[in-house]
């Protein structure tokens, strides 16, 4: 088995010492270096088509960090093996929650490298288990593909996630972008700052500004919800009602 190594760091340097000391180990550890970047949006981007099996991962690397590419790839399918490599000791505990296969400190040393390309080795492919252990926090930038091109929208920005058909809306002030990602997984994640509103529909708490009634004479009237910096009007519906009361009652906001 030849292994498939994947390397992200800021630091050309750094990438060049990996790649001698993993030619250096290829008569003990078949292995292949199948693709580089510079940045996590950059190792995104490259990653899929590179078949990778494991990802060498620099912790602080500019715009999307190693540990924020951890939680993003743990939520991708057949995702490669991650290995830390730092230069910083205090992101260690950070990295075994992210369920880091190993964590190497710079300078990075032959043996320890072996030890980590062993034990990739060893452990086959990263079960579905432990994506989910990974998986735990949810992320701060969720990506999206625009013209070929993977962009970052920070989660932080986002106002409702809505279902349509095999993909979901995801919508800030500014515009819509589509991902291909399930809305329950979406709404495990984002629980805390996000409410279902319809079976279909999940909107941020903080974005909430108000409710409109409609259906005058019904026994039931119905609801929509007013959020912040868009004119949309989101449907309640009346199973989820109740909930969404509630985040009324939390942020002050009132039906109009």
């Amino acid at each position: 088995m030849v292994l498939r190594i994947f390397i992200a760091d800021d630091e050309p340097p750094a990438r060049e010492r990996l790649r001698e000391l993993l030619a250096d180990l290829e008569a003990e550890i078949p292995n292949q270096v199948v693709g580089e970047a510079a940045n996590g949006l950059e190792a995104l981007e490259r990653l899929p088509e590179s078949g990778a099996d494991i990802i060498l991962l620099d912790v602080r690397m500019p715009g999307m960090d190693g540990v924020e590419l951890a939680r993003n790839l743990a939520r991708q399918p057949k995702a490669p093996a991650v290995v830390f490599v730092t230069s910083f000791e205090a992101h260690a505990l950070v990295a075994f929650e992210l369920n880091a296969l190993d964590y190497l400190l710079k300078p990075v040393r032959a043996t320890r490298l072996a030890d980590a390309l062993r034990r990739a080795v060893a452990a086959g492919p990263t079960p579905e288990s432990a994506l989910d252990a990974a998986a735990g926090r949810a992320r701060e930038f969720l990506p999206v593909v625009e013209r070929n091109r993977i962009v970052l929208v920070r989660a932080a920005d986002v106002l409702y996630f809505k279902a349509e058909q095999k993909y979901v809306v995801l919508r800030t002030a500014e515009r819509e972008h589509l991902i291909e990602e399930p809305l329950i997984a979406l709404e495990r994640e984002f629980a805390e700052n996000f409410v279902r509103i319809h079976r279909n529909c999940l909107i941020a708490r903080h974005a909430v500004r108000g409710f409109e009634r409609s259906g005058e004479g019904e026994e039931e009237p119905r609801w929509s919800v007013v959020l912040a910096g868009i004119t949309d009007r989101l449907p309640v519906s009346r199973r989820q009602w109740p909930a969404v009361r509630a985040v009324l009652a939390e942020t002050g906001s009132g039906a109009e």
